[in-house]
């Protein structure tokens, strides 16, 4: 039987706001300083600050409604922009799942627009911030074909590191998918922007696709390009035990 929450339980004001979908509580910390949170008709700049369930919070001066968390994962197609909205128009990873729940999610991370590959959405800001950190061990693997054979000598480098403009980029593995040796399976930890068309661009090979087949442990099976499916409460737990 499920436990009945009491209403006059106190919880921190910044869980209260990562648990409805606002922000990650760094993030809720911040709002909160800034004179952006109000508790019922008083606005709240202590961090810290403990709430009732039966309090009035509001966001912006908009009243926040506790939500249930999704997390959903997209098999993302090309010509497809990782944002909430795009100014010109084109077709969003919202767009793809925008039947798929109530609440508003929003995705973990980028894709390229032409990047294809697996993006997790999700309302929970605090899974979302601990999964989007640098520091974090999330691992993905992508599958790259390139305009032309890649050498053994790059090869190694992609793992020894690569060196561009905000640093060394350094892939966990990297191995030959095919014999023509223009595809390759590359693993890395690294959070840096667009940094598997940066290491391939230093070493002077053209990324002609650029898929995601694996992150933090979700794969793509089962899971045909442009459809999305619900993690299950195991695949869940996983994602939240995993170490920052």
């Amino acid at each position: 039987m499920k436990k009945n929450q009491n209403k006059d339980e106190e919880i921190r004001l910044n869980r209260f706001l990562a648990m409805s979908g606002v922000a990650s509580r760094r993030q809720a910390d911040e709002y909160i300083a800034s004179g952006l949170v109000r508790v019922n008709e008083n606005v709240v700049t202590e961090l810290g600050t403990k709430v009732k369930r039966a309090d009035k919070v509001y966001f912006r001066n908009k009243l926040v409604q506790p939500e249930r968390h999704q997390y959903i994962l997209l098999n993302k197609p090309k010509d497809t922009v990782t944002t909430s909205k795009d100014p010109q128009g084109r077709r969003t990873v919202i767009d793809m799942v925008q039947n798929a729940c109530d609440e508003r999610i929003y995705p973990v991370g980028r894709l390229d627009r032409n990047t294809t590959g697996l993006l997790l959405l999700t309302n929970d800001g605090n899974l979302a911030a601990k999964l989007s950190h640098p520091s974090s061990s999330v691992s993905k693997l992508y599958h790259v074909k390139t305009d032309r054979p890649v050498s053994k000598n790059d090869l190694i480098s992609l793992t020894r590191g690569v060196k561009l403009e905000d640093g060394v980029a350094k892939a966990d593995e990297a191995n030959y998918v095919d014999e023509a040796r223009d595809e390759i399976g590359i693993r890395l930890h690294s959070g840096k922007n667009r940094v598997i068309r940066r290491m391939f661009e230093k070493l002077n090979y053209r990324i002609v696709k650029l898929d995601r087949v694996e992150f933090a442990g979700l794969t793509k099976k089962n899971l045909t390009r442009g459809h999305y499916r619900f993690l299950n409460s195991r695949e869940v737990n996983f994602l939240k035990l995993m170490r920052k």
